[in-house]
This record gives C-alpha cells, structure tokens and sequence, in this order.
C-alpha cells in the first residue's frame, strides 16, 4: 500500500518508513483548545442512519448533567446536524480572539454544531469529505469548551472520513452504538464494533432505539419491527445491552419541540451507568 492510498490502520500496512505510521493510533490525537479542559469523550455511533443517534447523544448529555455532571454535545454529524435543534438552540456561536464558543442549553450543556455557524440554519452543507473532516477537527481544536466531565460526539453514519477523523484526533473513552431492531441489526452493528476495535476504542455497549410501542389503551408492548435480535447481537460481540428505547410519541414532540431537556424516564439509565463507571 502506498501512502497516497493509505487507509490508516498501519496493523494491515507493510509499507517502511511511511511518515503516517504511528506505534498506538493515541499518537495521532490532536490537544484541543489550550482553553479547554475535558475529561471524558464518548462516541455515539452506528453502522447506519436513522437509527437515533442524536437522540441518544441529545438525551444521555441531558442525563449525565442531572446526575450533576458538566456535560457537552459535539455535533460531528455535519451535513445533517440536529442537535441544536434537540436543545431548541437557534442563532450563531460566538468567537473572539481566542477561539469559538459552544452555546449553552437551558440547563447549561455546551454545544457545538455546524448549523451555529451558518448564516440561515436550514442551509445545506454541501462539501466534500476533507472539508467536513477538517470541520470536525476544528471543533476540538479551536472551541473552547470549559470544564466538561463527559462529551459526547454525535457522529454521522459508516465508517468514513468523519468518524476515522474523530476516532484518530479525538482521545475517545469508549463509545455506544445504536441500533434498531432489524435482522440486518448483527451486519451493521458489526461494521462499528470492528472499526472501534481497529481503532483500540472501547465499546460500552448496545442501546436499541424503536424496539416497542406501549399501547395507550391496554399497555401491552407491540414490536413494530419483529422479534429483537439485539440480545443475540450482543451475546456474539461480547457486549452488554444497554437500553431498549421504545418508541414514544411523547418524546418526539419534545424534540420537535427543541425542550429534549423535559424527557423523564430511565429507559438509557443502564447507558448512563456504563458512562459514569469511566470517571
């Protein structure tokens, strides 16, 4: 393999010399923002979209900072960032001479996201993939983010150019990965299961979004999708499941309404969990 078609996991590489070669995949995190002062980074991930990452990364930030945490969201999915609209965030970031802002939620979450940056926040993000990477890079680089015990990054879907961006720049704990209770459900969670493993990233655990609806009537809970198949999933990486979210029509409205900060429950308190046991 030649550096030009180098595809950075240097287990696979026989190429000498190449200046891209690093003994641990930590040698190429980057230091964020001198300014910044960040414990704990946890990825949420999945091997498709739609599945409810944002959701997840919206509501385990929210969580945590009930559980008296300083949290933040970096919004690492940049051609389709939702998270400011989660938070019911609008308007732009601030920046000064030393760096950017995150803008704060309600209850005090940092966020950052590409739509605080554009000049109308229904714009499309229309670049290419070095762009978009280097987009991310910047985020952790150039934004101050104060005081932060967990963030979590909400990436975009697959394996490509963002995720192996934060993976080799961010100094990721540990990540959950989100699924949703199909018979392609092994397939996919397969795909970001071995890329963390490629990356020496820890993977926390499963949470399975959609799994149910409760009926309001009788309160029997109907599996819209079939039969769960995150259990086995689980069972064949060796890997807990941490969540069973159903599909709750209260909880869409709040995000509809950007007050995601209002959701009660515990359906991700087995995530939250795992989370906290990394401090």
């Amino acid at each position: 393999m030649s550096e030009e078609t180098c595809n950075h996991n240097c287990a696979s590489c026989g190429v000498n010399g190449c200046s891209s070669r690093k003994q641990n995949p930590a040698d190429f995190h980057e230091p964020p923002h001198p300014m910044s002062h960040i414990k704990k980074v946890i990825g949420v991930v999945s091997g498709k979209g739609g599945v409810g990452k944002s959701m997840t990364s919206a509501m385990l930030s929210v969580l945590m900072n009930r559980r008296g945490y300083k949290t933040a969201v970096l919004d690492a999915d940049i051609t389709g960032p939702s998270i400011p609209k989660l938070f019911g965030i609008h308007g732009r970031a601030m920046a000064d001479e030393n760096g950017c802002y995150p803008c704060p939620s309600r209850s005090g979450i940092e966020v950052m996201s590409v739509n605080l940056l554009l000049e109308h926040e229904s714009d499309p993000v229309v670049w290419r993939g070095p762009i978009i990477a280097g987009t991310v890079k910047q985020f952790w680089q150039e934004v101050i983010w104060k005081d932060v015990d967990f963030m979590f990054v909400d990436m975009p879907p697959g394996t490509g150019d963002v995720p192996l961006t934060v993976f080799q720049t961010l100094p990721v704990d540990g990540i959950v990965v989100v699924a949703s209770p199909q018979e392609l459900v092994s397939l996919i969670v397969s795909k970001a299961v071995n890329m963390a493993n490629m990356m020496h990233i820890p993977v926390l655990g499963l949470v399975e979004n959609m799994s149910y609806v409760v009926c309001p009537d009788c309160g029997k809970k109907i599996e819209l999708f079939g039969e769960s198949h995150v259990a086995e999933t689980a069972a064949e990486f060796g890997l807990p499941v941490l969540a069973r979210m159903p599909i709750d029509p209260a909880l869409a409205k709040l995000a509809d309404a950007g007050d995601i900060e209002s959701f009660q429950g515990d359906m991700l308190d087995g995530a939250a969990d795992a989370i906290e046991k990394l401090m």
